[in-house]
């Protein structure tokens, strides 16, 4: 009875160690319901875009592999010899290594009066830290990561779809 207890709690602590996977690139356009594509895409007028790798998610196995079958005497039932295993780790790719391209303001549009009113809006939702002074700096693009991860995109290039969000530039109607 022990034994069997000591399994299951072994079986469920590696649950509880399951990686967590990334958004898939479908789901992440879903998430930033900004144009998102898995290919450069092509020059449009007036379009900027940026990319961003998302990397591969390995996962490291190990497995006990049996070498040798126990022996037992055959009268008594006693284990004479008992069985031998060997530790074999390997690592398999959970997903690929992929390049998502991401609409974005264009450089022109980045004035010291967007990005203070960038720094405002993410300061009213609790990512921005730093001075709001309208300089693109590392407290801005650490509070831009560290508002789009969690909706699919781990950058700190501003997104359009991110842009609009907050308010800072209007959403194109379909007419």
């Amino acid at each position: 009875m022990p034994r069997a207890f000591a399994i299951a709690l072994s079986v469920l602590s590696l649950a509880s160690c399951a990686p967590t996977v990334p958004l898939p690139a479908t789901e992440v356009a879903a998430t930033l319901t900004g144009e998102v594509r898995l290919q450069a895409p092509s020059a449009a007028q007036g379009a900027c875009w940026a990319s961003q790798v998302r990397p591969a998610v390995i996962e490291t196995v190990t497995e006990q592999v049996l070498i040798r079958a126990e022996q037992r005497d055959p009268a008594t039932g006693t284990v004479i010899r008992p069985a031998a295993f060997r530790t074999e780790t390997r690592q398999e790719i959970v997903s690929e290594r992929t390049p998502i391209w991401f609409r974005t303001p264009c450089a022109d549009a980045l004035t010291p009066d967007f990005v203070a009113a960038l720094q405002r809006a993410l300061r009213v939702r609790g990512y921005f830290h730093g001075f709001v002074n309208g300089e693109f700096d590392s407290a801005t693009a650490r509070a831009i990561s560290a508002y789009q991860t969690p909706r699919g995109l781990p950058s700190s290039t501003l997104a359009l779809a991110t842009a609009r969000e907050l308010g800072l530039i209007a959403v194109e109607l379909d007419r």
